[in-house]
């Protein structure tokens, strides 16, 4: 699969954007583990045209992430497209890699987003979302993507005929959540209008399909009867960024890797610790690490209070070494898959 001359190999798995967690932390993480492509936390074109600093640091990534996206939502025409023409110049605004792909949001389905027409708010005005992206795609040289989701609601799923449109302005790949905007994250998600757009002769772009892939079965079996190009993964890597290494064994070989032990989760747990560190410092490094670390262990017994240490304590060596107090008393357990993920 190629997005233009990004060559993103066979049945790629790629990392869902994901707010206040694909930092480059993460992202680093997760291409090691075998993601095909990283995304950032999604910026808001509002921020980065008031040169809001936070929104112009979401922008920056490293040599070690690429190929990464930078992902903008929006919903004015005119912030939008400033907005991508900064993403197309993020090595220069933010330091760092810069952006390989320019990905514009129109499936995040949170209210405060969405309930001013911005992210899946969007699926209410088709025609306005193809004329941004067709000005997006217009005043930016990376290529651009989009990941939405089916329409608003069940009475107005539009992906079908939005894809075609959104291919027609030049976008050069599409992911689709299988729900709707309504729907939030309840319920399974319906990946027959994703494999309906795979079916229709016109589509020549990839097309990703993203929703409820938790295993390496589960993504198997979504490539096998919809025939998608790729699989994007969201919440099922929180704390679990080795799902990446699990599918990607699973779909080359045929063969499912045995459970990560607990001692080998604290090890990886402690080197994204340290990365957190490093990017970020021993406050926030230490403050946004606790969402991570609070899934890394899902599952184990008799948990709770060294958790609750984990994501309260504010001193670095006192999470490290309860990190190694994890190894010593739960280190040779392996937390089964239903146990962690619920499947």
């Amino acid at each position: 699969m190629k997005i233009r001359d990004i060559d993103l190999g066979e049945r790629p798995v790629v990392l869902a954007p994901m707010e206040d967690v694909t930092d480059a932390s993460f992202r680093i993480l997760c291409r090691e583990a075998g993601a095909a492509m990283v995304t950032t936390e999604f910026v808001s074109s509002d921020g980065l045209v008031r040169d809001a600093a936070k929104a112009i640091a979401k922008m920056h990534t490293l040599e070690e992430e690429a190929p990464v996206a930078v992902q903008i939502y929006g919903s004015i025409p005119e912030a939008m497209v400033d907005a991508a023409r900064m993403a197309d110049r993020a090595a220069e605004l933010a330091g760092g890699h810069g952006a390989d792909v320019v990905d514009i949001n129109f499936g995040c389905p949170v209210s405060k987003i969405a309930g001013r027409g911005a992210g899946s708010g969007m699926m209410k005005d088709p025609d306005k979302l193809v004329a941004i992206t067709e000005a997006v795609v217009k005043a930016v040289r990376k290529p651009v993507t989009v990941k939405t989701r089916l329409g608003w609601d069940d009475s107005s799923k539009i992906i079908v005929e939005l894809a075609e449109r959104l291919q027609d302005v030049g976008i050069e790949a599409l992911t689709v959540h299988g729900r709707t905007r309504c729907q939030m994250y309840k319920g399974e998600a319906d990946w027959t209008l994703i494999g309906r757009i795979k079916e229709n002769p016109r589509m020549r772009i990839p097309v990703i399909g993203n929703g409820d892939i938790n295993s390496a079965l589960r993504a198997k079996e979504m490539f096998d009867r919809y025939g998608v190009d790729g699989i994007m993964v969201g919440r099922a890597s929180f704390g679990h960024p080795w799902i990446f290494t699990e599918i990607r064994h699973y779909l080359d070989t045929g063969e499912l890797l045995p459970a990560m032990s607990v001692a080998d989760r604290v090890a990886l747990a402690k080197r994204h610790f340290h990365l957190s560190l490093d990017l970020k410092g021993p406050v926030t490094g230490v403050f946004e690490m606790r969402r991570h670390l609070s899934c890394y262990f899902k599952g184990l017994r008799d948990f709770k209070d060294t958790r609750i240490k984990l994501v309260t304590s504010k001193d670095p060596e006192e999470i490290l070494a309860t990190l190694d107090y994890v190894a010593a008393r739960w280190g040779d357990e392996t937390p089964t898959a239903e146990s962690v993920y619920g499947l």
